[in-house]
């Protein structure tokens, strides 16, 4: 099954692509148009303040909840109790493993279209979208020494980017998150975590995946060695932080990706 996609095209030379999981509920196509509602200070949407970039927005598949089978939802993962995660968490595992393999296979192709330059993918999710993203950093392969990657020649992303995001099955080792879905052609060792730098914001008023979800994410991919950028804010729900959540953002993108610098070597 390939996903459906929604992109942006690059207004310039094309340099980097992000890919950007929506959440639960949601789509591809709402996501892509709500990133013009939530500006920097500047009053530029993320696609215009990169006119690099392309844009790549995968739509997750509908289903029936388990808990609620008359619920049908686009959802990268089920979950049995929205308010207690921890309740048959066991749901979550099929859609995870087929919603992970799914977005491993879209990053090889994005990376094919920037002849092997991982280093400049960048993978980006909120809510559900994020806790997808973060699964497939943990079951990431990536071709480090194909056509060399500037930034090092080692295996990584050119960052990964999460919002009002929580970790499906917290606690654990990161041998044991990845015999939980049980993929193929998963890495041995936490490379790709080690040197891929990760932004994680959150909004203290988040109703839905409280803010202490996101801090017990964010020492989690510390403990497995990932370079990780905490931003919380007062306020924002469970949704982007705007204009500073945005503004936050575009100063990690040039700062990790070596904007400028990088793309003269």
């Amino acid at each position: 099954m390939d996903l459906a996609l929604v992109t942006f095209p690059p207004v310039t030379e094309h340099t980097h692509t992000v890919v950007f999981l929506h959440g639960r509920g949601g789509t591809a196509k709402s996501l892509a148009a709500s990133l013009h509602s939530s500006p920097t200070s500047q009053g530029l949407s993320l696609p215009a303040a990169f006119p690099s970039f392309r844009w790549v927005f995968p739509q997750a598949k509908y289903s029936y909840r388990a808990a609620n089978p008359i619920e049908y939802i686009s959802q990268w993962f089920d979950s049995w109790n929205l308010q207690d995660f921890s309740e048959r968490a066991e749901v979550q595992v099929e859609g995870l493993r087929e919603s992970v393999a799914l977005i491993r296979r879209l990053l090889r192709d994005e990376a094919q279209l920037l002849g092997g330059r991982w280093d400049r993918i960048v993978l980006a999710g909120i809510s559900q979208g994020a806790a997808t993203s973060m699964h497939t950093l943990f079951n990431l392969r990536t071709d480090a020494n194909m056509n060399g990657n500037r930034l090092g020649g080692v295996p990584r992303l050119g960052a990964v980017v999460g919002f009002s995001c929580r970790i499906p099955f917290p606690g654990g080792t990161l041998a044991e998150k990845r015999q939980l879905l049980n993929l193929e052609d998963v890495p041995e060792d936490n490379e790709v975590i080690r040197n891929t730098p990760v932004l994680l914001e959150h909004c203290a008023d988040d109703p839905l995946i409280k803010v202490d979800l996101g801090r017990d994410l964010r020492d989690q991919l510390e403990s497995y060695g990932s370079p990780i950028t905490w931003k919380e804010y007062p306020d924002g729900g469970h949704w982007f932080n705007w204009p500073t959540g945005m503004d936050d953002v575009v100063q990690f993108l040039h700062r990790e990706l070596r904007l400028g610098e990088e793309l003269r070597t």
